[in-house]
């Protein structure tokens, strides 16, 4: 394990494997076929942006391929693990802003407060910024660093979920899904979610709660779409 750890702190390494799982990623996009729901999303994303972009961790890995003609950054943690996302992500064309909250949905650790200001800024310049609703340790449960993103930059939150029907379930915290090649794919996107400049603490908390009601219904129907079981 110790090994393990050290070799993937050797840059080279990291930057071997981001171009590898970019790679494999743009495989999986081109092999398969994806129905996306509503048809018009991207109409409703051109009089919408820039938006802020919400999935659910171990659902993200396929968001580059969503991207088409727009600008769009990702929140990627300072981990070693997030290097090579990170080196991914720009394989893909898709920017960075480094840094996450904590295991309690506070946005001043890990370089959180930093990262909260690069993601406040980018929206400012016309990026759009997609960032996992749920932080490490608390799959399916979201934070409200990512209502009170919406909250100070005045932009939506739109919540997506995407699936394949070729799919590896990963034994993990987030049960991370290895999306395979050659699938029947979904993409789902929700009604989008518009939080007040001057929400206070109960309407951060009922923002926060509709989130996460709309990913995990979007993430069901992405699956029963993928899995043909309408």
């Amino acid at each position: 394990m110790k090994l393990a750890r050290r070799l993937t702190n050797k840059p080279w390494l990291q930057r071997t494997i981001g171009v590898a799982a970019a790679e494999y990623l743009r495989l999986v996009w081109t092999t398969s076929r994806f129905i996306f729901e509503p048809a018009n999303f991207y109409q409703l994303y051109d009089v919408e942006q820039p938006v802020i972009i919400a999935m659910w961790h171990g659902q993200h890995f396929m968001l580059p391929f969503l991207r088409r003609n727009y600008r769009v950054k990702v929140l990627i943690s300072r981990h070693r693990d997030g290097e090579i996302n990170a080196i991914a992500a720009g394989r893909l064309g898709i920017g960075t802003v480094r840094g996450s909250g904590d295991h309690s949905r506070r946005f001043h650790a890990k370089g959180g407060v930093t990262a909260f200001k690069g993601m406040l800024e980018a929206l400012a310049q016309g990026w759009n910024m997609a960032l996992t609703a749920d932080v490490p340790k608390l799959s399916r449960v979201a934070g409200l660093g990512i209502v009170r993103l919406a909250s100070e930059s005045g932009r939506p939150i739109f919540p997506v979920a995407l699936a394949t029907s070729r799919r590896v379930v990963l034994d993990n915290w987030d049960r991370s899904e290895i999306n395979l090649p050659f699938s029947r794919g979904a993409v789902v996107v929700s009604e989008p979610i518009r939080v007040a400049a001057d929400a206070d603490a109960q309407a951060l908390e009922l923002a926060r709660h509709a989130l996460e009601k709309a990913l995990n219904a979007a993430t069901e129907r992405a699956h029963a779409i993928a899995d043909r079981r309408l």
